[in-house]
């Protein structure tokens, strides 16, 4: 009777919020957005292209070089050297300007490139990369190998495609264009951090030392693979925003045990931290883990725009959501959603996502133990209008109030969305050179993934559009790979690097 009445009062006192539901939209899909009012670009650039064709093999070390080159930048392996590299490729290629930046993590690398254009495009990268588990791989991580895929030969490395791969093609094209007319038809600035697999805490710091001169560009790019297996390009006007945290139960004044595991048996007569972990976790969500219910996180997610609606309908028109599903080796999606509700869900959804769990004994054999602390990684996903720091504030005060103050909570990474309309001359010019490839791009307004382009929209002021064919995929991933070396559907390195081209050519001509 003690306990239930105990039971019954501590309740009493919890805020519960199983009447939250994940927010829904009305989206009308009767006016999809046509890419038919762009003119595919048809600029005449041949002895650029040419000379790409006759590189093609020494571009293909270039890449090779730069995935070689270790950068994990989590373990701090590798990562200072290539900065370095990515340093003195700029100086290589005759930058006015290139430096390291120093932030108290893993430097950041500067560019300048100053033709004298009336024009300037900054250009965003990350030279860092995920940890890797060689065992997993067909091919060793760091070797950059040529294999052989359906969508034809591919280097396999960590960084192929995110996004070491897509990079330094685009600096094959800048040196292509060098080469062959002396001058690029836009200056260049380039902002390159080594902390974006970390959430890019300090990338705020690089921006620092330049914001006066970055606020006068005129538009900003991430180079990147945008094909699927089919050949289909994408072109992405924005990302989500992100918090990643640590949860960390110790035992304490609470329960448990406080300096170090104990003997399993000690469970009849104590609290388990690892328990405790699991238990407050389980309070963030719905009892199927798709619904966060802590209450209010869903209340400042933006309603979709008229823009973002028709970019939708376009979308859900042209694109085919299976092959993302068997991309992913996903059978079905949550509540067996289809077609313009899943690209609804990816936009519009915040998430809550464990991203690892791990406490105690987890080695082969027994060990009966009762650890005295736990640990998750987590994080969460924000649509345009959520306040990161806000929703860190709400999950805080909602673990306080279901009882669980004692568990510690890190935040290690936070920023917003980014969104960029379509109707700007960057996104025009990147939909034209697309369309002269015959590759007229299906136009999202958001992906799901998350980056720090906020730093660009909201704090300097620019469009900012992440572009580039290929195809690649693996990211996170064991073997990871770009393609080098096209069957047919996806274009090849000479072809991403003649668009590259091209767009600096149809951006400074726009």
């Amino acid at each position: 009777m003690r306990f239930l009445l105990g039971l019954a009062l501590c309740t009493a006192n919890l805020v519960f919020a199983t009447d939250i539901v994940r927010p829904k939209y009305a989206i009308d899909l009767s006016n999809p957005f046509s890419t038919d009012s762009v003119t595919a670009y048809a600029g005449d650039h041949g002895a650029v292209h040419a000379y790409i064709d006759a590189e093609v093999e020494a571009h293909t070390t270039a890449l090779q070089r730069w995935m070689r080159q270790r950068s994990i930048s989590a373990l701090n392996v590798g990562v200072r050297d290539m900065a370095e590299m990515v340093r003195g490729d700029f100086e290589a290629l005759g930058f006015a300007e290139a430096e390291l930046v120093e932030t108290p993590g893993h430097p950041g690398v500067w560019g300048y490139y100053d033709a004298g254009a009336e024009k300037t495009l900054m250009v965003y990268m990350m030279y860092d990369v995920q940890p890797v588990d060689p065992e997993d791989w067909r091919s060793p991580p760091f070797e950059a190998r040529m294999v052989d895929t359906p969508q034809g030969r591919a280097i396999m490395a960590r960084g192929a495609t995110n996004q070491k791969g897509p990079q330094r093609a685009f600096l094959n094209a800048v040196e292509a264009i060098l080469a062959v007319d002396g001058e690029l038809p836009v200056n260049l600035m380039i902002t390159a951090e080594g902390e974006e697999e970390l959430g890019s805490p300090n990338y705020p710091e690089i921006v620092d030392r330049y914001e006066a001169r970055l606020k006068q560009a005129d538009g900003v790019i991430f180079p990147m693979s945008g094909q699927d297996t089919e050949g289909q390009t994408s072109l992405i006007l924005g990302v989500k925003g992100i918090v990643y945290w640590e949860l960390e139960a110790r035992g304490g004044a609470w329960g448990g045990p406080v300096a170090a595991e104990i003997h399993g048996s000690y469970k009849a007569i104590t609290d388990s931290p690892v328990l405790r972990l699991v238990q407050a976790i389980s309070t963030l969500v719905s009892e199927d883990g798709n619904t966060i219910e802590v209450p209010g996180y869903y209340d400042d997610v933006r309603p979709p725009t008229a823009e973002e609606q028709s970019l939708i309908a376009g979308y859900v028109e042209k694109a085919n959501l299976g092959t993302m599903r068997e991309l992913l080796g996903i059978e079905r999606w949550i509540d067996g959603m289809d077609g313009a509700d899943v690209l609804h869900d990816l936009i519009y959804t915040p998430t809550m996502n464990i991203d690892g769990i791990w406490a105690g004994y987890t080695g082969e054999g027994v060990k009966t133990i009762l650890p005295h602390m736990a640990t998750a990684k987590m994080d969460s996903r924000l649509p345009v209008g959520i306040d990161p720091d806000d929703a860190l504030a709400k999950i805080r005060a909602h673990l306080d109030a279901h009882g669980f103050p004692d568990v510690a909570m890190n935040v290690l990474a936070a920023y917003p969305a980014s969104q960029t309309s379509v109707d700007t001359d960057l996104a025009r010019s990147a939909i034209a050179v697309y369309k002269r490839y015959g590759a007229t791009p299906i136009v999202n307004p958001r992906a799901a993934g998350s980056a720090p382009f906020h730093e660009f929209t909201e704090r300097l002021g620019l469009p900012m559009i992440p572009f580039g064919l290929g195809h690649g995929r693996g990211a996170h991933a064991p073997n990871e790979v770009y393609v080098i070396d096209s069957a047919g559907k996806v274009a090849g390195l000479a072809e991403i690097e003649k668009a590259y081209a091209d767009l600096l050519y149809a951006f400074a001509a726009d």
